[in-house]
Formats: structure tokens, sequence, C-alpha cells
């Protein structure tokens, strides 16, 4: 999910806790377990920092060791004893208890959206992506507001939020029945299909997709049942030469290669160098593909320049590129 709603979700973790009696207990106890809420419901997204250093490093690293099984673990207990630090005095089991609810919880919504996360690490390095639920969904966040607000407003913070995920946890199967049913129109429309990816929208009842079949790449929308294809592509197999294997090896390709899981690949010609670039199909907005790799190669094979990441116009990704060589 974005920042903002893990900060909306600390916060209801913290009202939630007040159900806990040694928490309800002493006031202490309440401010240091909402504390640790709040910064439990944060600290797996540290490694957006990595994005500081490039976007290679980000994107083979974001949601992955940081969300991992081991890594829950850690973060509560780091969170445990440095509120406890703060607030002493307050009872150290229970700000781990609510510490590892906040951060399991984040790591936990955040294998519904369409980037997912490795949160089966070290037991696998997959990507687990569910694609349910977007990075910011209005529903979610818009309800943790209004529950925020009958607390400040002298509304119990248990019952409240305690009601507020009972309602949010049916909203998340309803979200999985829409998936399904879409997945099924889906079938229909590309009945031979061997891999599909459905990816929710900001809109209710609008789902990105891209399908995969064993000749073809497909990519469109769905409006409720309703599948529409905006692109059709060749599935040409990704060859296996010395340009390609020299352009794997460059970090901008590799971090795409390890983290996309439907794409498509260009190799273009040009007098001084050969373009090689790979396209995830899973993003498209406004008819462009906004999510790529690229690299430019010498005849030697010598990378001269790469790039990965969001950009929304060639002309855009041509400055990147023209950056990345200064």
């Amino acid at each position: 999910m974005d920042t903002a709603t893990h900060v909306v979700m600390g916060f209801a973790i913290g009202g939630l806790a007040t159900l806990d009696p040694v928490v309800a207990e002493t006031t202490v106890n309440t401010q240091s377990v909402l504390v640790a809420a709040i910064i439990g419901s944060q600290i797996p997204d540290i490694d957006t920092f990595l994005k500081l250093k490039n976007n290679a490093v980000y994107i083979r690293n974001h949601r992955g060791i940081t969300h991992s099984l081991p890594a829950v673990l850690l973060w509560s207990i780091l969170v445990a004893f440095f509120v406890n630090l703060i607030f002493p005095g307050s009872s150290l089991t229970h700000l781990w208890i609510w510490s590892l609810v906040a951060v399991s919880l984040h790591v936990f919504v955040d294998i519904f959206n369409a980037y997912g996360t490795q949160a089966l690490r070290p037991l696998s390095s997959k990507w687990v992506a569910f694609g349910m639920i977007n990075t910011f969904d209005p529903y979610i966040f818009g309800i943790h507001i209004i529950g925020i607000v009958i607390w400040l407003f002298g509304g119990n913070p248990g019952v409240t939020f305690l009601v507020m995920y009972v309602i949010i946890a049916l909203y998340y199967v309803l979200r999985y029945i829409m998936q399904q049913m879409v997945k099924s129109a889906v079938l229909k429309t590309v009945p031979d299909a061997d891999k599909i990816i459905i990816a929710s929208t900001m809109y209710f009842n609008q789902w990105r997709i891209a399908v995969t079949t064993k000749d073809h790449f497909y990519v469109g929308r769905a409006y409720r049942r309703s599948v529409t294809i905006f692109d059709k592509f060749k599935r040409i197999p990704v060859p296996d030469t010395d340009l390609i294997q020299a352009a794997k090896k460059d970090k901008n390709i590799s971090a795409f290669l390890s983290f996309s899981p439907v794409y498509r690949w260009e190799v273009k010609k040009y007098d001084d160098y050969t373009e090689v670039r790979f396209i995830d199909l899973r993003y498209r907005s406004n008819g462009h593909y906004p999510f790529v790799a690229i690299v430019k190669l010498t005849d030697d094979l010598e990378v001269i320049t790469s790039y990965t990441g969001w950009v929304y116009s060639e002309e855009k990704l041509r400055k990147k590129l023209r950056v990345a060589t200064d």
C-alpha cells in the first residue's frame, strides 16, 4: 500500500490495541503502543531509501528482504525496544505484540497489490502479488479516516477499529470475487490463455489485464465483466545470443528481469550502437507502457548507457539515458 494508508493503519492498530487490558490500563502503555504501531506500520518500507542510490537497486530490493518472514520478527523486536526506551515503564511484551501486529499487517496488505512482495523469503524468492487491491485504495483509506475521526470525537477506538477491520476483511473478499469474475470473462475472450494477470486500479470496477498464450501477449482492461483488448503482441522467445547475454548482465536489465513476470523485448540497430529494450506489459497507461528497461551497447558489446524504471514518454526516457551517460 502507499505511505499514507500505512500511516492511518498504524493509528488504527494503536486504537485497536486499547482492547488489550494491559494497554488500556495506563496512559504510558496506550501512548507507547500507539507510537509503536505507527512506526511498525511504516518500517518495512525503509528500503524506499534505496531509490536514492539508483532504480536498479530499488527495483531489485524494494519489498524484498525488508518484507520477509525473518524481517517481520526483527522489525517488531527493534520497534518494541526502541519505543520502550522512549516510554520508560511501558510494557515491553505488549509493545512487541502490537508492533508485530503492525509490521505483519503492513506486509500482509502489500501482497494484495500488483507490485507484491517477497514475503515468503527465505522459503522462496518468488514475488507474491495478488493484484486485488490498488496500491492506493480510496475505500480502504477512507474508512480508516472515518474511524480516526470517530476516535477523535470520543468514540471507543477498540470497538470502532474492530468493526472497521471486519468491514475491510469483507471488502477483500468482495474484491477477490470480483477478480475471479473478471478472470472468467478473460477466459471467454482469450480461451487459450495460460497465464492471466489481473490488477486493480483506483476505480472500483476497472482492472488492468495482461494475458499470455502460447503464441501471443494480450493487454487490455476490464470494466465489470466486459473485457477490452487494446494490444496484441506476437510472443517471441528471448534469443540466447551474445548481444542478449551482454544486455542481461547490465544491472538495470538484470533488476527488471528479476521483477517483471510478463514482458516483451525489442532490439534496434543504429549506426553507432544497438539498443535492447524490455517492456513490462502490466502497466499500460494511455497507450503507453511506462515500466521499461533499456540498454545501449557498442558493436563490441560494451554498455554505453542503461536505465530501468517508470517513464511516461519516449522523450523523458531519452533524457534519462542522456543523464546516465553523463
